[in-house]
């Protein structure tokens, strides 16, 4: 392990060694990681480094532990990706899933303001991918996320998409989504917004914008939410 001037403990760096790995896919999601023990032996460090190291991807949800089986690399299924990123919910806590309606995906190159939250070239390609979120039948959120073409090829040809998003990265493009960078604040429904959210023009709306980030440290996806909260709520739980 590193003996550098920029030290960092031991099982950190067996942390970022793992990282790396799993961000280059030396192990695929819900692909059992070796024994502790095994790991210890490659690295030439003691099983509870490794153990300390791999508690902190499990408290980050990169990795699983399962009991007398191991421990996994964490797969964002339909339900887990939507519980953990989609935060519109009932007054209360009572969370709401939402369904899909009137997708559209388009590639065209990246506006200004998307290749600065992206990180991305002028004149890079990217993908607009726009949906009506529905809770309980009702529209809910208007949704617009906007993806380099180089991290999701053809992705604009997947008719229909699935309800999360972050799921398909990680199966079909080896894109794990790990954290989010988000802004809320409150503005007034457009003519736009009025039709497809069946309110009023200027009635008040959450206007969310995130930058979801990859293992890697990758900017990957830029969305856009408009939602009515007249009914609904933002829901997080702080610890």
């Amino acid at each position: 392990m590193d003996d550098s001037p920029h030290y960092r403990p031991l099982y950190r760096q067996v942390y970022d060694f793992l990282v790396r790995q799993i961000a280059e896919g030396a192990w695929r999601p819900a692909e059992a990681l070796p024994s502790e023990q095994a790991l210890a032996d490659k690295l030439g460090v003691s099983q509870g480094t490794v153990r300390k190291a791999l508690d902190v991807l499990a408290v980050e949800k990169l990795v699983e532990r399962r009991q007398g089986k191991g421990t996994y690399v964490a797969e964002h299924t339909q339900e887990r990706a939507l519980f953990r990123f989609f935060r519109i919910s009932e007054p209360g806590g009572e969370r709401s899933f939402p369904t899909s309606a009137d997708e559209t995906a388009r590639r065209r190159p990246a506006r200004p303001v998307e290749a600065r939250k992206l990180h991305l070239d002028k004149g890079a390609q990217v993908v607009e991918i726009s949906r009506t979120r529905l809770i309980d039948g009702k529209p809910a959120v208007l949704e617009r996320s906007v993806l380099p073409v180089a991290l999701f090829p053809d992705i604009d040809k997947r008719r229909p998409l699935p309800n999360a998003l972050y799921a398909l990265y990680q199966q079909e493009f080896g894109v794990n989504i790990v954290s989010a960078d988000e802004e809320l604040r409150a503005d007034a429904a457009t003519r736009e917004d009025a039709r497809l959210l069946g309110l009023q023009p200027g009635a008040p709306l959450l206007h969310i914008e995130r930058v979801a980030i990859a293992l890697d440290g990758k900017r990957v996806e830029w969305r856009v939410s408009r939602c009515n909260t007249t009914h609904l709520v933002y829901a997080v739980t702080l610890s």
